[in-house]
């Protein structure tokens, strides 16, 4: 009986459900698989790949000599976050102008955060992303100085933790297996797709909503969120006028 205990306290298969998801730990301190239907593999880092050669020859056909970069404004985002196969939870963000890499496109770091908590029975299955991604964000120029939209692409770092905690069990017998916990923790990398608009608020606060899919392997989500920004002045031609043709430049 000591050998069979020992046995299961150090190779535990439990598989949970999670959403339309589910969890397979099969040793103590290590998630060895976590399947939510994702695409990923081989063909998610082709795909990566080929984003970003699109991306950087897009970039590079502009003129670099024309780049205003600089702080230009900062903010925060909220709202609705709907990862694959699980259910959708509550994201929050921050994000900053730092100005322009060619007339049209926007260089827009971001940094989000978002968690979900799933309980059955006495067990409970957490998962959190924390990603700090580079936008480039393609500005169209509208008639309106008040609305702005873009589309954008931009590659992230996702630093992804998840854990399991199993209540204690009593299997008869005088039997019983402790209650464990169990996480595991790693870092991928993310492409961005999307796009949103921009309005002034004031003289220095926009309003910006946009939506974002992010391709990274087991969380990928999409993100619905609304935010506001603050202008900082920082760019020599921040306080430029605009051609008559464009609005402001800052989110």
């Amino acid at each position: 009986m000591a050998a069979a205990r020992d046995r299961m306290g150090t190779y535990l298969a439990l598989h949970m459900r999670f959403g339309g998801g589910s969890f397979l730990i099969q040793e103590p301190q290590r998630i060895v698989a976590m399947s939510h239907g994702f695409p990923g593999g081989a063909m998610q880092k082709r795909f990566v790949v080929w984003a970003v050669l699109l991306f950087c020859s897009a970039i590079s056909q502009n003129a670099w000599a024309r780049t205003d970069l600089g702080a230009r404004s900062i903010g925060a985002d909220v709202g609705f976050v709907d990862p694959d196969n699980i259910d959708g939870t509550l994201g929050l963000g921050a994000f900053m102008n730092l100005g322009n890499l060619s007339p049209d496109i926007r260089l827009a770091p971001h940094l989000g955060y978002w968690s979900k908590s799933n309980s059955f029975g006495g067990d409970k299955v957490s998962i959190s992303d924390i990603s700090l991604s580079t936008r480039g964000l393609y500005m169209f120029h509208m008639s309106s100085p008040k609305f702005r939209p873009y589309v954008g692409a931009g590659l992230g770092f996702h630093m992804v933790h998840a854990k399991v905690e199993t209540a204690a069990q009593d299997l008869g017998g005088g039997f019983i297996i402790p209650a464990m916990e169990v996480s595991d923790s790693s870092t991928k990398l993310g492409l961005d797709m999307g796009g949103g608009f921009t309005t002034p608020l004031s003289e220095k606060t926009d309003f910006c909503l946009d939506l974002w899919y992010t391709a990274v392997s087991d969380v990928g989500h999409l993100s619905l969120k609304a935010g506001v920004s603050f202008d900082l002045g920082g760019s020599p031609h921040a306080d430029a006028p605009p051609p008559p043709h464009r609005s402001r430049v800052r989110r």
